[in-house]
């Protein structure tokens, strides 16, 4: 079943982007995924095809209308479609490594790229927009974000990753962070591949590095083994 991605975006120029190459290209070339952007402005109705207005109660910028956005979403995703929609917003939940595989497994989803102040709270609530974060942060608009939450779901696509155990000993995966990573030369600038990693012994390899992962969550990312 191919993962079908919907971006309803005021900007469908941006897409594919980076999705078109490396890993995620290939894999939309091959149909493992494919991609529709939508411009939201199709589904204006006057002339100007405006899309946004002025805050209700006054304050700085413009909000995207709900009934724009609302025949928007109607347009790409029927009552039907079984795809989670989604909304790239900083005040949603953070998107995890785990909310990305549940995402991978399933038939695709719907991503609505904001701009400007927002989008009108009514439409989140009627359409059931799930709202996602990528980081404490602001971006200009939604598409930089989507592309980040396509990209990390493309590369769990049965078929795109060359080795499928890439994706099982990475960063996030049990919880903690990835451990360091060499290769050839044996000694680059007077620093040598760590022994253990020379040494065949597949046990003691194996225990180094869950030891190196828990020593750089406990450095970086304390917060993940709370979690644990």
């Amino acid at each position: 079943m191919t993962f079908r991605a919907t971006v309803l975006t005021l900007f469908p120029e941006m897409f594919p982007g980076p999705l078109g190459i490396s890993l995620a290209g290939r894999a939309l070339a091959d149909g493992i995924w494919s991609l529709e952007a939508r411009d939201i402005r199709a589904s204006a109705t006057d002339r100007h095809r405006s899309v946004d207005d002025t805050p209700a109660g006054g304050g700085p910028g413009m909000v995207i209308r709900a009934d724009v956005l609302a025949a928007a979403i109607d347009a790409a995703s029927p009552a039907d479609d079984p795809r989670p929609r989604l909304l790239m917003s900083p005040r949603g939940l953070p998107l995890t490594q785990e909310r990305v595989a549940d995402l991978a497994a399933g038939p695709g989803v719907v991503i609505v790229a904001g701009r400007f102040e927002g989008i009108d709270q009514r439409v989140i609530e009627a359409r059931r927009l799930e709202e996602v974060s990528i980081g404490d942060y602001v971006l200009s608009g939604g598409e930089i974000a989507a592309m980040a939450l396509l990209d990390a779901c493309i590369r769990l696509l049965p078929g795109v990753m060359g080795n499928a155990q890439s994706g099982a000993s990475e960063s996030f995966s049990g919880g903690l962070l990835e451990y360091p990573h060499y290769t050839r030369p044996q000694v680059f600038e007077g620093r040598a591949i760590p022994d253990v990693l020379t040494s065949g012994d597949h046990g003691k390899i194996a225990a180094w590095r869950r030891a190196e992962s828990e020593r750089l969550t406990a450095e970086r990312r304390p917060d993940l083994l709370r979690k644990r």
